[in-house]
């Protein structure tokens, strides 16, 4: 399951990149078509998790470093950071309203303990929960599910959200920065900091996959037999 998953993400960011790329090949201006395929990209990927969105940020930043202008990271975080934002309402507001059964897909991956946990830390640390779970792996949807539960509008999870999503844009660009100063070549870059992504994203979902193998412990009849 686990290796399946991590494949599915490996080809999914093989075909965003791919795309950017011919993209911004094939255009006289590479900022008129790139960053606007960076935002989609990351606004889809916030309402269907397919694109490892966070590799896709950090593949970006690869390409900018080396871009050498001073205004191409900050353009990536900006546009990787108003996308994340988008899409989080996008998708928030469809599980609100109760289009398509969204909401009844979220609560599904989420289990009742987690999410009455979650509400708890909810109530005194909003923000600062929005933001965690916006930098750790899986973290995102059990906390939708649990502002969705406590009954936010939406205008209340977008102002708490903007602090997540800005926070995430600069974490995977930190992470593509630092990948492109690392590498001489972009490609390298690129193959790092994907492989570093990937490997974080799928860290969860492994260790769980992990202690499942070992299965429940069974206790052991205790032994009355007369000694």
């Amino acid at each position: 399951m686990t290796a399946a998953v991590v494949w599915a993400a490996v080809q999914a960011v093989g075909s965003a990149i791919e795309s950017v790329g011919s993209a911004v090949a094939s255009s006289p201006d590479p900022q008129v078509v790139g960053y606007p395929t960076l935002f989609v990209l990351v606004a889809l990927g916030a309402i269907v998790p397919v694109i490892p969105t966070g590799a896709v940020v950090s593949a970006a930043a690869v390409v900018a470093w080396h871009a050498g202008t001073p205004y191409d990271l900050p353009l990536v975080f900006a546009v990787a950071g108003l996308a994340a934002l988008v899409g989080d309402t996008a998708l928030y507001w469809l599980a609100k309203h109760g289009v398509g059964h969204w909401l009844q897909r979220l609560r599904a991956r989420v289990d009742t303990p987690r999410l009455d946990a979650t509400q708890r830390r909810l109530g005194d640390h909003a923000t600062t929960v929005l933001v965690v779970s916006r930098l750790i792996p899986a973290g995102r949807i059990p906390v939708m599910v649990a502002c969705l539960a406590s009954g936010w509008p939406v205008r209340r999870f977008v102002r708490s959200d903007v602090a997540a999503a800005l926070a995430w844009a600069a974490g995977y660009l930190a992470i593509g920065a630092l990948g492109g100063s690392l590498f001489p070549e972009p490609w390298e870059g690129i193959v790092a900091v994907i492989a570093l992504v990937l490997v974080t994203a799928s860290a969860p979902s492994a260790w769980r996959w992990l202690r499942g193998l070992g299965g429940p412990v069974t206790p052991q009849p205790e032994d009355h037999r007369a000694r």
